[in-house]
């Protein structure tokens, strides 16, 4: 397969149609070799516009979701990233190329940490979530932008956000086939 081909086809195909305009991510994911993120199984889909499963309940969220995210989150050079993931480092490895300092966690650790820890410009939640914790919110700096996909009813749709005096304000984009992060329901809560 020419995967250099099936880059161009995505940018073409995929990512202009959906809205993907920012020309960072464009030329990141136009230079990223997504077939390096995925397993040797799936390496001649990992251009389709469809999410790739790796298995322990992991998976990648497919490139116009991805794209379309970024496109919103409008990343810029030297700003410190957090990317909250199910263990591929692709979404990663773009900021890397957009000229992000990127930190990595496993999407198990990203509501526990509830010390403070380091504080971030944007943070990425690279799959589908029930909810997005306090913890992850209180790791923004001031007027720091958050997007992921937020599962409602079943259905994950791409939200950004601005945080602002310890609060997440968010904005639905667009409904978009994202996995769920492995651990990532809701705690559970009484209701009547």
């Amino acid at each position: 397969m020419d995967h250099v081909a099936a880059r161009r086809a995505m940018i073409d195909n995929q990512l202009r149609p959906e809205g993907v305009t920012d020309g960072a991510v464009l030329a990141a994911m136009g230079s990223v070799a997504r077939e390096d993120y995925v397993p040797d199984s799936a390496r001649g889909f990992a251009y389709f516009d469809r999410p790739i499963q790796f298995g322990d309940g992991r998976a990648m969220m497919p490139p116009a979701a991805l794209g379309r995210l970024l496109s919103e989150l409008a990343p810029r050079p030297g700003e410190r990233a957090l990317v909250v993931g199910a263990g591929s480092d692709y979404s990663a490895a773009l900021l890397v190329a957009i000229g992000l300092d990127v930190t990595s966690i496993d999407g198990r650790d990203a509501g526990v940490d509830g010390d403070g820890g380091d504080v971030f410009d944007l943070i990425l939640i690279d799959g589908a979530v029930d909810h997005i914790p306090q913890p992850l919110i209180d790791r923004l700096v001031e007027g720091g932008r958050l997007g992921g996909a937020l599962r409602v009813s079943g259905v994950s749709r791409l939200v950004v956000g601005r945080a602002a005096a310890g609060r997440l304000g968010l904005r639905t984009i667009v409904d978009a086939d994202v996995p769920s992060l492995p651990h990532a329901a809701r705690p559970p809560a009484f209701t009547f």
